[in-house]
């Protein structure tokens, strides 16, 4: 698995969590879905991905998320 399918893989699976959480423990867990989606958009604009860098500095291969 590359860089771009891990990022994507990790941001869904943190929404998911979050609304389960909010749905059965707490409705303040939807601020963990903001979160990642603000950090989603910060991506998309800036091109900077914090998880990525993360993900490149532990030795996961690049590549693109479609191949």
């Amino acid at each position: 698995m590359n860089v771009d399918r891990t990022v994507h893989l990790m941001a869904g699976l943190m929404v998911l969590l979050s609304i389960a959480l909010a749905h059965f423990f707490n409705p303040a867990w939807l601020w963990l879905t903001a979160f990642v989606g603000a950090n989603l958009a910060q991506s998309g604009v800036t091109g900077f991905c914090p998880l990525a860098f993360m993900l490149k500095k532990a030795g996961v291969k690049e590549g693109s998320c479609c191949s």
